[in-house]
């Protein structure tokens, strides 16, 4: 008799709707991470670590759907940056350190788009390999 009258009574019969769990792993806050860009003259990567360097997102240009030599544009950075920040934005990243590698024009144009996309910059160090001295040179041409 009281299933009858559930039926009937359309308050009684809307139950709420079930809550499911989300499936996988809790994410861990990050505040504080570091920001690796590389600009080469044919591409710019760009890659989201925690503290200890652990990679929590990473995209590149090639990967944004750029080709040739659009890639190494400072345009094609932008986007980079703001495609690693939108994978990023689940760990709730907020202050980062900037590592800069390479000579493309990439470069500028990536750290512009930290700022951008809500990241706060605290610094930007250059980390681009220089040769100490590098190989023996070549021996006077004899004409």
């Amino acid at each position: 008799m009281t299933e009858e009258a559930e039926i009937k009574n359309p308050e009684v019969a809307k139950a709420e709707p079930k809550k499911f769990k989300k499936s996988g792993k809790q994410v861990a806050q990050i505040a504080k991470g570091r920001v690796y860009v590389q600009a080469t003259y044919n591409n710019t990567i760009v890659t989201l670590t925690d503290g200890n360097g652990n990679v929590i997102a990473w995209s590149s240009a090639g990967l944004s759907g750029f080709k040739g030599p659009k890639k190494a544009t400072p345009y094609a950075a932008g986007l980079v940056v703001k495609d690693a920040v939108a994978k990023s934005s689940q760990y709730g990243l907020k202050e980062v350190v900037v590592f800069v590698k390479g000579v493309g024009a990439g470069r500028e144009g990536a750290v512009r788009a930290l700022n951008a996309n809500g990241l706060n910059v605290l610094s930007i160090k250059d980390i681009t390999p220089l040769p100490h001295n590098g190989p023996r040179k070549p021996r006077p041409r004899r004409v």
